[in-house]
Protein backbone atom coordinates (compact mmCIF):
# COMPACT_ATOMS: atom_id res chain seq x y z
CA UNK A 1 0.00 0.00 0.00
CA UNK A 2 3.05 2.46 0.50
CA UNK A 3 4.10 1.60 -2.30
CA UNK A 4 1.55 2.28 -4.07
CA UNK A 5 0.87 5.54 -2.23
CA UNK A 6 4.21 6.85 -3.27
CA UNK A 7 3.90 5.45 -7.01
CA UNK A 8 0.51 7.33 -6.94
CA UNK A 9 2.15 10.77 -5.83
CA UNK A 10 4.67 11.08 -8.23
CA UNK A 11 2.45 10.34 -10.81
CA UNK A 12 0.39 13.16 -9.70
CA UNK A 13 3.46 15.33 -9.61
CA UNK A 14 4.56 14.50 -12.84
CA UNK A 15 0.54 15.24 -13.97
CA UNK A 16 0.73 18.47 -12.39
CA UNK A 17 4.34 19.60 -13.57
CA UNK A 18 3.37 18.72 -17.13
CA UNK A 19 0.07 21.26 -16.65
CA UNK A 20 2.35 23.45 -15.51
CA UNK A 21 4.22 23.93 -18.36
CA UNK A 22 1.51 23.56 -20.94
CA UNK A 23 0.39 26.46 -19.01
CA UNK A 24 3.49 27.80 -18.94
CA UNK A 25 2.56 31.61 -20.71
CA UNK A 26 6.61 31.87 -21.71
CA UNK A 27 5.99 28.30 -23.29
CA UNK A 28 2.80 29.10 -24.82
CA UNK A 29 4.20 32.16 -26.48
CA UNK A 30 7.20 30.35 -27.63
CA UNK A 31 4.89 27.59 -28.87
CA UNK A 32 2.57 30.29 -30.72
CA UNK A 33 5.82 32.08 -32.27
CA UNK A 34 7.39 28.98 -33.46
CA UNK A 35 4.23 27.43 -35.16
CA UNK A 36 3.72 31.02 -36.80
CA UNK A 37 7.23 30.10 -38.27
CA UNK A 38 6.56 27.19 -39.63
CA UNK A 39 3.00 28.20 -41.45
CA UNK A 40 5.36 31.45 -43.01
CA UNK A 41 8.55 28.48 -43.93
CA UNK A 42 5.02 26.01 -45.67
CA UNK A 43 4.03 28.86 -47.65
CA UNK A 44 7.06 30.34 -48.75
CA UNK A 45 7.92 26.82 -49.88
CA UNK A 46 4.64 26.46 -51.35
CA UNK A 47 4.62 30.26 -53.45
CA UNK A 48 8.25 31.07 -52.93
CA UNK A 49 8.52 34.90 -53.78
CA UNK A 50 11.85 37.14 -54.22
CA UNK A 51 12.96 39.56 -51.64
CA UNK A 52 14.18 43.45 -52.37
CA UNK A 53 14.39 43.76 -56.03
CA UNK A 54 17.11 45.94 -57.97
CA UNK A 55 16.12 49.11 -58.20
CA UNK A 56 14.23 49.64 -54.86
CA UNK A 57 15.21 50.63 -51.43
CA UNK A 58 16.30 47.81 -48.95
CA UNK A 59 13.60 47.72 -46.74
CA UNK A 60 15.07 46.54 -43.46
CA UNK A 61 12.81 45.93 -39.65
CA UNK A 62 15.06 46.58 -36.77
CA UNK A 63 13.23 44.37 -34.07
CA UNK A 64 14.69 45.63 -30.63
CA UNK A 65 14.17 46.56 -27.09
CA UNK A 66 13.61 50.44 -27.47
CA UNK A 67 10.40 52.45 -26.10
CA UNK A 68 11.41 52.09 -22.23
CA UNK A 69 13.27 54.67 -22.03
CA UNK A 70 16.55 52.62 -21.75
CA UNK A 71 19.36 54.80 -22.59
CA UNK A 72 21.67 52.29 -23.51
CA UNK A 73 19.43 50.35 -26.00
CA UNK A 74 18.23 53.77 -27.34
CA UNK A 75 21.67 54.95 -27.99
CA UNK A 76 22.90 51.85 -29.52
CA UNK A 77 20.58 51.81 -31.70
CA UNK A 78 20.85 55.06 -33.08
CA UNK A 79 24.63 54.37 -34.09
CA UNK A 80 23.54 51.15 -35.36
CA UNK A 81 21.59 53.11 -37.85
CA UNK A 82 24.05 55.45 -38.46
CA UNK A 83 26.24 52.42 -39.02
CA UNK A 84 23.95 51.44 -41.84
CA UNK A 85 23.03 54.81 -43.38
CA UNK A 86 26.93 54.58 -44.10
CA UNK A 87 27.51 51.26 -45.41
CA UNK A 88 24.44 51.67 -48.07
CA UNK A 89 23.04 55.16 -48.15
CA UNK A 90 20.30 56.71 -47.44
CA UNK A 91 18.74 56.51 -50.80
CA UNK A 92 19.31 52.63 -50.81
CA UNK A 93 17.46 52.43 -47.36
CA UNK A 94 13.94 52.23 -46.01
CA UNK A 95 14.28 51.55 -42.27
CA UNK A 96 11.56 50.88 -39.65
CA UNK A 97 12.07 50.08 -36.30
CA UNK A 98 9.76 48.00 -33.10
CA UNK A 99 9.08 50.75 -30.20
CA UNK A 100 7.08 49.34 -27.21
CA UNK A 101 5.86 52.85 -26.63
CA UNK A 102 5.81 55.64 -29.42
CA UNK A 103 5.80 58.59 -27.10
CA UNK A 104 9.23 57.59 -25.10
CA UNK A 105 10.76 57.36 -28.65
CA UNK A 106 9.47 60.44 -30.18
CA UNK A 107 12.16 62.66 -32.15
CA UNK A 108 14.99 59.30 -31.55
CA UNK A 109 15.81 57.61 -34.52
CA UNK A 110 15.40 60.27 -37.51
CA UNK A 111 13.45 59.30 -40.66
CA UNK A 112 13.01 56.05 -39.37
CA UNK A 113 9.54 54.76 -39.10
CA UNK A 114 8.40 53.63 -35.99
CA UNK A 115 6.07 50.60 -35.42
CA UNK A 116 4.51 49.90 -31.66
CA UNK A 117 4.93 46.15 -31.25
CA UNK A 118 1.81 45.03 -28.89
CA UNK A 119 2.85 43.14 -25.43
CA UNK A 120 1.69 39.97 -27.74
CA UNK A 121 3.60 40.14 -30.53
CA UNK A 122 3.30 36.44 -32.21
CA UNK A 123 0.74 37.31 -34.95
CA UNK A 124 1.98 41.11 -35.25
CA UNK A 125 5.14 39.81 -36.43
CA UNK A 126 4.08 37.03 -38.67
CA UNK A 127 2.47 39.98 -40.62
CA UNK A 128 4.80 42.85 -40.46
CA UNK A 129 7.97 40.84 -41.04
CA UNK A 130 6.71 39.82 -44.52
CA UNK A 131 6.68 43.86 -45.61
CA UNK A 132 10.43 43.63 -45.44
CA UNK A 133 13.88 43.14 -47.04
CA UNK A 134 15.49 41.70 -44.01
CA UNK A 135 15.47 41.73 -40.50
CA UNK A 136 18.04 42.90 -38.01
CA UNK A 137 17.90 42.18 -34.46
CA UNK A 138 19.39 44.71 -32.48
CA UNK A 139 18.83 44.02 -28.87
CA UNK A 140 21.54 43.73 -26.23
CA UNK A 141 20.78 40.77 -24.35
CA UNK A 142 19.48 39.01 -27.54
CA UNK A 143 19.79 35.60 -26.37
CA UNK A 144 19.14 35.25 -22.53
CA UNK A 145 16.65 34.71 -20.11
CA UNK A 146 17.92 37.24 -17.25
CA UNK A 147 15.69 40.00 -18.22
CA UNK A 148 12.66 38.16 -19.61
CA UNK A 149 12.45 35.33 -21.91
CA UNK A 150 10.04 36.91 -23.77
CA UNK A 151 12.01 39.11 -25.30
CA UNK A 152 14.37 36.63 -26.72
CA UNK A 153 11.15 34.50 -27.94
CA UNK A 154 10.46 38.40 -30.08
CA UNK A 155 14.05 38.25 -31.48
CA UNK A 156 13.24 34.60 -32.59
CA UNK A 157 10.46 35.55 -33.93
CA UNK A 158 11.56 37.93 -36.15
CA UNK A 159 14.03 35.97 -37.12
CA UNK A 160 13.25 32.86 -38.03
CA UNK A 161 10.56 34.53 -40.09
CA UNK A 162 12.89 36.45 -42.19
CA UNK A 163 14.71 33.48 -42.55
CA UNK A 164 11.36 31.51 -43.43
CA UNK A 165 10.99 33.22 -46.48
CA UNK A 166 14.91 33.86 -47.20
CA UNK A 167 15.48 36.59 -46.56
CA UNK A 168 18.20 38.88 -44.69
CA UNK A 169 18.46 37.84 -41.41
CA UNK A 170 21.09 39.57 -38.76
CA UNK A 171 21.32 39.41 -35.26
CA UNK A 172 24.08 42.61 -34.70
CA UNK A 173 26.11 42.81 -31.56
CA UNK A 174 23.91 41.10 -29.29
CA UNK A 175 25.11 39.40 -26.90
CA UNK A 176 24.16 35.40 -25.67
CA UNK A 177 23.67 33.95 -21.70
CA UNK A 178 21.65 31.45 -20.06
CA UNK A 179 18.54 30.12 -20.98
CA UNK A 180 15.71 27.91 -19.92
CA UNK A 181 15.90 24.74 -21.68
CA UNK A 182 12.64 25.76 -23.98
CA UNK A 183 14.23 29.06 -25.33
CA UNK A 184 17.57 27.40 -25.96
CA UNK A 185 16.00 24.81 -28.37
CA UNK A 186 13.88 27.50 -29.77
CA UNK A 187 16.96 29.31 -30.57
CA UNK A 188 18.65 26.58 -31.84
CA UNK A 189 15.80 25.16 -33.90
CA UNK A 190 15.29 28.89 -35.55
CA UNK A 191 18.35 30.76 -35.80
CA UNK A 192 20.41 29.02 -37.38
CA UNK A 193 21.26 30.39 -41.09
CA UNK A 194 21.13 33.91 -39.56
CA UNK A 195 24.08 36.13 -39.64
CA UNK A 196 24.82 36.61 -35.49
CA UNK A 197 27.78 39.05 -34.87
CA UNK A 198 27.96 38.87 -30.80
CA UNK A 199 29.39 41.62 -28.96
CA UNK A 200 31.81 39.06 -27.04
CA UNK A 201 33.66 36.00 -27.26
CA UNK A 202 31.89 34.50 -23.93
CA UNK A 203 28.48 34.73 -26.26
CA UNK A 204 30.08 32.94 -28.95
CA UNK A 205 31.04 30.30 -26.94
CA UNK A 206 27.05 30.09 -25.79
CA UNK A 207 26.09 29.74 -29.35
CA UNK A 208 28.69 27.41 -30.28
CA UNK A 209 27.11 25.04 -28.05
CA UNK A 210 24.11 25.12 -29.09
CA UNK A 211 25.36 24.59 -33.30
CA UNK A 212 25.12 28.30 -33.93
CA UNK A 213 28.01 30.08 -36.25
CA UNK A 214 28.56 33.50 -35.41
CA UNK A 215 31.26 36.23 -36.01
CA UNK A 216 32.86 37.96 -33.38
CA UNK A 217 31.80 41.91 -33.57
CA UNK A 218 30.94 44.56 -30.18
CA UNK A 219 28.24 46.66 -29.12
CA UNK A 220 27.11 50.00 -31.37
CA UNK A 221 27.27 52.68 -28.91
CA UNK A 222 30.78 52.93 -29.25
CA UNK A 223 30.60 55.78 -31.63
CA UNK A 224 28.39 57.95 -29.75
CA UNK A 225 29.00 61.39 -30.45
CA UNK A 226 29.21 64.23 -27.74
CA UNK A 227 26.01 66.07 -26.58
CA UNK A 228 25.64 69.46 -26.99
CA UNK A 229 28.62 71.64 -25.34
CA UNK A 230 28.08 72.93 -21.89
CA UNK A 231 24.94 70.26 -21.73
CA UNK A 232 26.74 67.76 -18.67
CA UNK A 233 27.70 71.19 -16.96
CA UNK A 234 24.57 73.31 -17.16
CA UNK A 235 22.69 70.18 -15.41
CA UNK A 236 25.32 69.72 -12.79
CA UNK A 237 25.31 73.51 -11.62
CA UNK A 238 21.53 73.65 -11.52
CA UNK A 239 21.80 70.42 -9.28
CA UNK A 240 23.90 72.75 -6.91
CA UNK A 241 27.82 72.19 -8.47
CA UNK A 242 30.50 75.03 -8.10
CA UNK A 243 32.24 74.25 -11.12
CA UNK A 244 35.14 73.16 -9.16
CA UNK A 245 34.74 69.70 -7.45
CA UNK A 246 35.34 66.78 -9.17
CA UNK A 247 32.00 65.08 -9.98
CA UNK A 248 31.25 61.17 -8.71
CA UNK A 249 28.07 59.91 -10.95
CA UNK A 250 26.90 56.28 -9.26
CA UNK A 251 24.51 54.38 -11.86
CA UNK A 252 22.31 52.23 -9.05
CA UNK A 253 19.77 49.15 -10.20
CA UNK A 254 17.48 47.01 -8.37
CA UNK A 255 19.58 44.26 -9.58
CA UNK A 256 17.21 41.49 -8.00
CA UNK A 257 14.01 42.05 -9.91
CA UNK A 258 14.42 40.01 -12.95
CA UNK A 259 13.61 38.13 -14.69
CA UNK A 260 10.53 39.25 -15.70
CA UNK A 261 7.89 36.27 -16.48
CA UNK A 262 4.46 36.76 -17.23
CA UNK A 263 2.05 35.89 -14.55
CA UNK A 264 -2.06 35.56 -15.57
CA UNK A 265 -3.18 34.72 -11.91
CA UNK A 266 -1.32 37.79 -10.17
CA UNK A 267 -2.29 40.27 -13.33
CA UNK A 268 -5.79 39.41 -12.60
CA UNK A 269 -5.18 40.02 -8.87
CA UNK A 270 -3.82 43.37 -10.38
CA UNK A 271 -6.70 44.37 -12.24
CA UNK A 272 -8.90 43.53 -9.23
CA UNK A 273 -7.65 44.53 -6.57
CA UNK A 274 -4.28 46.08 -7.52
CA UNK A 275 -2.37 43.06 -5.83
CA UNK A 276 1.70 42.92 -6.87
CA UNK A 277 1.39 46.76 -8.09
CA UNK A 278 5.47 47.63 -6.68
CA UNK A 279 6.58 44.43 -8.68
CA UNK A 280 3.98 45.10 -12.31
CA UNK A 281 6.03 45.79 -15.07
CA UNK A 282 3.46 46.21 -18.32
CA UNK A 283 0.51 44.27 -19.45
CA UNK A 284 0.72 40.44 -17.68
CA UNK A 285 4.60 40.76 -17.15
CA UNK A 286 5.74 40.99 -13.51
CA UNK A 287 9.02 41.76 -11.83
CA UNK A 288 10.12 39.15 -9.05
CA UNK A 289 9.21 39.88 -6.05
CA UNK A 290 9.40 39.36 -1.79
CA UNK A 291 11.11 39.86 1.32
CA UNK A 292 14.40 38.01 -0.04
CA UNK A 293 13.93 40.60 -3.11
CA UNK A 294 14.01 43.47 -0.65
CA UNK A 295 16.30 42.26 1.55
CA UNK A 296 19.18 41.43 -1.33
CA UNK A 297 18.63 44.98 -2.87
CA UNK A 298 19.08 47.13 0.95
CA UNK A 299 22.18 45.16 1.33
CA UNK A 300 23.13 45.87 -2.21
CA UNK A 301 22.36 50.19 -1.90
CA UNK A 302 23.99 50.20 1.71
CA UNK A 303 26.97 48.72 0.56
CA UNK A 304 27.22 51.87 -2.53
CA UNK A 305 26.41 54.27 -0.63
CA UNK A 306 28.45 53.57 2.49
CA UNK A 307 31.28 53.04 -0.15
CA UNK A 308 30.48 56.40 -1.74
CA UNK A 309 30.51 58.43 1.59
CA UNK A 310 33.68 57.05 2.62
CA UNK A 311 35.29 57.54 -0.21
CA UNK A 312 34.01 61.15 -0.68
CA UNK A 313 35.36 61.78 2.90
CA UNK A 314 39.02 61.46 1.47
CA UNK A 315 38.58 63.15 -1.62
CA UNK A 316 35.58 65.77 -1.58
CA UNK A 317 33.45 65.16 -4.55
CA UNK A 318 30.01 66.36 -5.79
CA UNK A 319 27.64 63.24 -6.05
CA UNK A 320 24.77 63.15 -8.69
CA UNK A 321 22.86 59.88 -9.24
CA UNK A 322 21.47 58.63 -12.87
CA UNK A 323 19.27 56.44 -13.40
CA UNK A 324 20.11 54.99 -17.03
CA UNK A 325 16.55 53.64 -17.69
CA UNK A 326 13.07 54.73 -16.38
CA UNK A 327 12.82 51.44 -14.42
CA UNK A 328 15.92 52.42 -12.47
CA UNK A 329 13.54 55.21 -10.48
CA UNK A 330 13.28 53.15 -7.61
CA UNK A 331 16.64 52.04 -6.87
CA UNK A 332 17.99 55.89 -7.31
CA UNK A 333 15.71 57.58 -4.92
CA UNK A 334 16.35 54.53 -2.81
CA UNK A 335 20.00 54.93 -2.56
CA UNK A 336 19.07 58.96 -2.59
CA UNK A 337 16.72 58.23 0.69
CA UNK A 338 19.50 55.93 2.43
CA UNK A 339 22.05 58.70 1.65
CA UNK A 340 19.98 61.54 3.46
CA UNK A 341 18.62 59.44 6.11
CA UNK A 342 22.24 58.25 7.39
CA UNK A 343 24.04 61.07 6.46
CA UNK A 344 21.83 64.44 6.17
CA UNK A 345 22.78 64.62 2.46
CA UNK A 346 20.61 65.25 -0.35
CA UNK A 347 22.08 63.93 -3.47
CA UNK A 348 20.58 65.27 -7.13
CA UNK A 349 19.11 62.50 -9.38
CA UNK A 350 18.89 62.11 -13.09
CA UNK A 351 16.67 59.36 -14.29
CA UNK A 352 15.72 58.61 -18.07
CA UNK A 353 11.99 58.77 -17.52
CA UNK A 354 12.52 62.59 -17.24
CA UNK A 355 16.01 63.46 -19.23
CA UNK A 356 16.45 62.22 -22.73
CA UNK A 357 19.21 60.60 -24.05
CA UNK A 358 21.95 63.46 -24.72
CA UNK A 359 21.58 64.91 -21.29
CA UNK A 360 22.20 60.77 -19.78
CA UNK A 361 25.27 60.76 -21.78
CA UNK A 362 26.09 64.59 -21.13
CA UNK A 363 26.10 64.10 -17.20
CA UNK A 364 28.14 60.82 -17.53
CA UNK A 365 31.21 62.40 -20.19
CA UNK A 366 31.27 65.49 -17.45
CA UNK A 367 31.76 63.23 -14.46
CA UNK A 368 35.55 62.44 -12.45
CA UNK A 369 34.42 58.78 -11.35
CA UNK A 370 31.76 56.56 -12.11
CA UNK A 371 30.05 53.73 -9.91
CA UNK A 372 28.02 51.98 -12.25
CA UNK A 373 25.59 49.00 -12.59
CA UNK A 374 24.82 49.63 -16.24
CA UNK A 375 26.76 48.21 -18.56
CA UNK A 376 25.80 51.40 -21.15
CA UNK A 377 26.48 54.06 -18.88
CA UNK A 378 30.56 52.71 -18.74
CA UNK A 379 30.00 52.17 -22.14
CA UNK A 380 28.84 55.98 -22.86
CA UNK A 381 31.66 56.81 -20.48
CA UNK A 382 34.69 55.41 -22.19
CA UNK A 383 35.28 57.65 -25.07
CA UNK A 384 35.43 60.38 -22.43
CA UNK A 385 38.33 59.11 -20.55
CA UNK A 386 36.05 58.89 -17.45
CA UNK A 387 37.69 56.27 -14.28
CA UNK A 388 34.64 53.97 -14.23
CA UNK A 389 34.18 50.66 -11.97
CA UNK A 390 31.06 48.27 -12.22
CA UNK A 391 28.85 46.47 -9.73
CA UNK A 392 27.60 43.77 -12.30
CA UNK A 393 24.68 41.47 -11.74
CA UNK A 394 25.54 39.61 -15.15
CA UNK A 395 28.56 38.51 -17.36
CA UNK A 396 27.99 41.66 -19.03
CA UNK A 397 30.09 44.45 -17.27
CA UNK A 398 32.57 41.63 -16.40
CA UNK A 399 33.38 41.20 -19.69
CA UNK A 400 33.82 44.59 -20.24
CA UNK A 401 36.11 45.07 -17.64
CA UNK A 402 38.11 41.72 -18.28
CA UNK A 403 38.43 43.51 -22.35
CA UNK A 404 39.72 46.66 -20.83
CA UNK A 405 42.41 44.61 -18.35
CA UNK A 406 40.96 45.87 -15.40
CA UNK A 407 39.13 42.76 -13.59
CA UNK A 408 39.87 43.99 -10.22
CA UNK A 409 37.60 47.11 -11.37
CA UNK A 410 34.39 45.56 -11.02
CA UNK A 411 32.89 43.64 -8.53
CA UNK A 412 29.56 41.10 -8.14
CA UNK A 413 26.37 43.36 -6.60
CA UNK A 414 26.00 39.82 -4.61
CA UNK A 415 29.51 40.12 -2.87
CA UNK A 416 29.95 40.12 0.67
CA UNK A 417 32.61 42.46 0.57
CA UNK A 418 30.92 44.97 -1.93
CA UNK A 419 31.67 47.52 0.13
CA UNK A 420 35.25 47.20 0.81
CA UNK A 421 35.94 46.18 -3.39
CA UNK A 422 33.85 49.80 -4.55
CA UNK A 423 36.04 51.70 -2.32
CA UNK A 424 39.23 49.75 -2.73
CA UNK A 425 37.97 50.47 -6.51
CA UNK A 426 37.35 54.18 -6.30
CA UNK A 427 40.39 54.59 -4.45
CA UNK A 428 42.79 52.80 -7.06
CA UNK A 429 41.04 55.24 -9.76
CA UNK A 430 42.20 58.02 -7.96
CA UNK A 431 45.48 56.39 -7.44
CA UNK A 432 46.43 55.35 -10.66
CA UNK A 433 44.27 57.72 -13.34
CA UNK A 434 46.52 57.76 -16.33
CA UNK A 435 47.15 54.00 -16.19
CA UNK A 436 43.61 53.34 -15.97
CA UNK A 437 42.70 56.01 -18.76
CA UNK A 438 45.34 54.34 -21.07
CA UNK A 439 43.38 51.11 -20.83
CA UNK A 440 39.94 52.79 -21.03
CA UNK A 441 41.29 54.25 -24.21
CA UNK A 442 43.07 51.06 -26.18
CA UNK A 443 39.53 49.31 -25.27
CA UNK A 444 37.38 51.87 -26.95
CA UNK A 445 39.95 51.88 -29.73
CA UNK A 446 40.07 47.95 -30.33
CA UNK A 447 36.23 48.21 -30.11
CA UNK A 448 36.00 50.72 -32.96
CA UNK A 449 37.78 48.17 -35.07
CA UNK A 450 35.74 45.48 -34.34
CA UNK A 451 32.80 47.38 -35.03
CA UNK A 452 34.22 48.24 -38.24
CA UNK A 453 34.90 44.45 -39.10
CA UNK A 454 31.00 43.57 -38.45
CA UNK A 455 29.83 46.39 -40.58
CA UNK A 456 32.35 44.27 -43.12
CA UNK A 457 30.57 41.28 -42.08
CA UNK A 458 27.26 42.94 -42.83
CA UNK A 459 28.12 44.50 -45.84
CA UNK A 460 28.96 40.70 -47.43
CA UNK A 461 25.66 39.30 -45.77
CA UNK A 462 23.79 41.59 -47.81
CA UNK A 463 26.14 41.15 -50.99
CA UNK A 464 25.30 37.32 -50.51
CA UNK A 465 21.37 37.72 -50.22
CA UNK A 466 21.13 40.34 -52.75
CA UNK A 467 24.32 40.43 -55.11
CA UNK A 468 22.63 43.20 -57.47
CA UNK A 469 22.27 45.58 -54.49
CA UNK A 470 24.85 48.37 -54.89
CA UNK A 471 27.79 48.44 -52.46
CA UNK A 472 30.80 50.74 -52.62
CA UNK A 473 33.50 49.01 -53.84
CA UNK A 474 35.56 50.24 -50.60
CA UNK A 475 33.53 47.98 -48.69
CA UNK A 476 33.22 44.15 -47.37
CA UNK A 477 35.81 41.47 -47.23
CA UNK A 478 39.46 42.20 -46.67
CA UNK A 479 38.32 46.10 -46.70
CA UNK A 480 39.69 48.28 -43.85
CA UNK A 481 37.47 47.90 -40.93
CA UNK A 482 38.05 51.91 -40.16
CA UNK A 483 35.79 52.48 -43.85
CA UNK A 484 33.15 50.55 -42.00
CA UNK A 485 32.69 53.14 -39.68
CA UNK A 486 30.45 56.37 -39.63
CA UNK A 487 31.92 59.75 -39.57
CA UNK A 488 33.55 59.60 -35.60
CA UNK A 489 33.67 62.15 -33.22
CA UNK A 490 36.68 63.94 -32.09
CA UNK A 491 37.27 61.82 -28.97
CA UNK A 492 36.99 58.46 -31.12
CA UNK A 493 39.20 59.80 -34.16
CA UNK A 494 41.75 60.52 -31.67
CA UNK A 495 41.60 57.73 -29.55
CA UNK A 496 42.09 55.48 -33.36
CA UNK A 497 45.13 57.70 -34.06
CA UNK A 498 46.84 57.24 -30.65
CA UNK A 499 46.15 53.51 -30.51
CA UNK A 500 45.38 52.52 -34.11
CA UNK A 501 49.00 51.33 -34.91
CA UNK A 502 49.20 48.28 -32.04
CA UNK A 503 45.90 47.21 -32.67
CA UNK A 504 47.08 47.25 -36.93
CA UNK A 505 44.84 50.05 -37.95
CA UNK A 506 47.54 52.07 -39.79
CA UNK A 507 44.90 54.26 -40.74
CA UNK A 508 42.05 56.38 -39.06
CA UNK A 509 38.89 57.20 -40.38
CA UNK A 510 38.09 60.57 -41.03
Amino acid sequence: MGVARILLGRAARAALDAAKEATDPDRLLQTTMAALIEARRAEHEARPERGWRPGAPLSLLLAGYVGSRNTGADVRVEEMIRQLRHLFGDEHLDLSILTIDPEWTRGYFRTVKQLHVPQLFPKFLFDTVARFDGVIACEGSMFKSKFASALTTMMVGALGLALAEDKLAVGYGGEAGAMDESLEAMVKRYVKGALIVTRNVESQKVLDRLGIASRLGTDTAWTLGDPPAGLGEKLLARAGWDGKQPVLIVCPIHPFVWPVRPDPFKAAAHRLTGAYDDAHFRSIYFHASGPDVEKKQARYLAALTSAVRDFTREKPCFVALVGMEALDRVAVEGFASLYAERYGVTLPTFVADQHDQHEVVALLRRASFLVSSRYHAVVCSMPAGVLSIGVTMDERLRNLFAERGQSELCAECTDEALEAKVLAGLRTLEARPAEIRRGIERCVAANLVRMGEMGAHLVEAVRAKYPRFPLRPELGAGKSPLAHLPALPAAQARVLREHGRELGQERTAS
